[in-house]
């Protein structure tokens, strides 16, 4: 696909206050490239070095003891060979350690690789061959997963730096490479995305400070994870360049434990999934909970928030849910609602500094109100996907992301999500949105979660079917029936799925997104 001829109105936000605040986003970079040199003079400009800034369990680290910590342990990282431009694998859970780790790669000028320490052998083998990473960090459990690779536990790493010096920064281009953060592999293979030193900032400049309005007050609880990108901005970036702190748990938590979490560090935003919100507001009363009286806002992303969710959190947490879109790619999010503007149902407006265009399979601009590709350009896409040259062309072509994401402009500007282009099925020669009918399935209030796939019969041919994680087990009795008996008085019939299967629970990334590619397998 090439680039569409610009069209006659492409949504921008370059008033004078979207050009104020991507001013305000960069000026920080100005004394240093280097970030972690840039978030330790941010401290001591803001004497926030003695404010917390990361709680784990009954411990807190303040910024300054971070800042330092990092310092130190990149003399040990240096001790073990890593240089400016060598790639570290960080197979870490959320912790004080993933934070010092980063910053230590940071300050030598090296890059970050930021991987999920759950996952499968072959994919951390993948993983640190593609990067040709030079040392892996790892947490307990994984000793063996990185064959012929120097390894540093955590541990080790953390018990050494407090005797090293500290290590002056590196100095970097802004443009230069920071850390490479994998897709979510909901489609296939996962691939490497690059980011760079300058784009941190961004991120708390054009969404952190002005949409959220975060202050050194502020406590921040993410279930994503810092290795995702997501949870990267929410739980790393923005605490530590607003002077606020996060509350970092080795495991994503349960609903109980974000309530004794959100209780006990009196947390003010909380950044979740929807599957995750799901559960949160499962098998409780209506009402507000008194456990979650200090949260002021909750951020949803990933995926879109079915029909009437985003109600029943708001309604138990006594807080907005704001709905965003990011991606890998962008680093954060590329369109979001705020506390200033906050469109229920949307992803909100495009981030100041972003375009965002709305394009049909041939490249070309559709009208508001109709349906269309977002492809998105702004100050944080990345530079390219890692050994993919040709994949890196295809997806970003003149200086645009092809985000694969359908959606429609709404009259103020918001963009109403749609799906993505992949999750189309075709049945009978006819394509069909599953989300059209995974909205009529949720609206029973039995259902917990619902998939919709084209799974190929015996003979080869898609068949719609339904897969319904109950919302209460044992499932009531007659409840298949009773969802294909709403289907069909609510869709057309090429729309009602043949069957209807009872699960446990639906295949997942890690983020929380559906693996759409599985549910078509029919089985898991």
């Amino acid at each position: 696909m090439t680039r569409a001829p610009a069209p006659a109105a492409v949504l921008t936000n370059d008033d004078a206050t979207a050009t104020n605040t991507a001013a305000t986003a960069t000026a920080d970079l100005t004394a240093t490239a280097n970030l972690a040199a840039q978030l330790t003079e941010l401290a001591e400009r803001h004497s926030w070095r003695d404010r917390p800034a990361f709680h784990q369990g009954h411990r807190a680290w303040t910024h300054g003891e971070v800042h330092d910590l990092g310092a130190r342990a990149a003399t040990v990282l240096a001790a073990q060979g890593v240089a400016c431009g060598d790639r570290v694998v960080l197979a870490l859970p959320d912790s004080i350690a993933w934070v010092v780790a980063f910053l230590a790669v940071a300050r030598l000028g090296a890059v970050a690789v930021l991987v999920n320490p759950e996952l499968p052998a072959a994919d951390h083998v993948f993983m640190a061959a593609d990067t040709e990473a030079v040392l892996c960090l790892t947490g307990p459990g994984l000793e063996d997963r990185f064959p012929g690779r120097p390894r540093l536990g955590a541990d080790q790493l953390l018990a050494l730096a407090p005797a090293a010096e500290p290590a002056a920064a590196r100095p970097v281009d802004p443009d230069g490479p920071l850390y490479v953060q994998y897709t979510s592999g909901t489609t296939g293979r996962p691939k490497g995305v690059v980011h760079t030193h300058a784009h941190p900032a961004a991120y708390h400049g054009l969404i952190g400070r002005p949409l959220l309005g975060i202050t050194p007050d502020d406590v921040t609880l993410s279930v994503s994870r810092l290795y995702f990108a997501y949870g990267f901005g929410n739980a790393f970036v923005f605490p530590l360049f607003s002077g606020s702190s996060a509350v970092l748990v080795d495991r994503r938590p349960n609903p109980a434990a974000v309530d004794e979490l959100v209780a006990r560090h009196r947390v003010t935003l909380l950044y979740s999934v929807p599957s995750a919100y799901a559960a949160l507001v499962a098998d409780r009363g209506t009402g507000h909970q008194a456990c979650f009286a200090s949260v002021r806002a909750a951020v949803s992303a990933g995926e879109g928030l079915p029909d009437g969710l985003g109600d029943r959190v708001t309604e138990l947490l006594g807080a907005p849910v704001l709905e965003q879109i990011g991606s890998t790619e962008a680093g954060h999010a590329f369109c979001a609602n705020g506390l200033g503007h906050d469109h229920p149902g949307t992803v909100g407006r495009p981030v100041p500094g972003f375009e965002v265009e709305l394009r049909d399979r041939d490249g070309r601009p559709v009208p508001d109100g109709h349906e269309g590709e977002l492809w998105v350009r702004g100050p944080t896409l990345t530079p390219g996907y890692l050994n993919r040259p040709e994949e890196t062309a295809r997806t970003l072509v003149g200086g645009w992301l092809a985000t694969h994401d359908r959606a429609v402009r709404e009259p103020d500007g918001a963009y109403r999500h749609l799906g993505r282009t992949d999750d189309m099925e075709m049945v009978g020669g006819i394509t069909v949105s599953p989300l059209e009918v995974e909205a009529v399935l949720r609206t029973h209030p039995a259902v917990r979660e619902v998939a919709v796939a084209a799974v190929p019969d015996g003979t080869g041919a898609g068949r719609l079917r339904a897969f319904v994680v109950p919302a209460a087990t044992p499932a009531p009795e007659g409840l298949q029936e009773e969802l294909l008996r709403l289907a069909r008085e609510r869709l057309a019939a090429f729309k009602v799925p043949r069957s209807v299967s009872l699960l446990p629970s639906l295949p997942r990334t890690p983020t929380g997104k559906l693996r759409r590619h599985l549910v078509r397998r029919g089985a898991w």
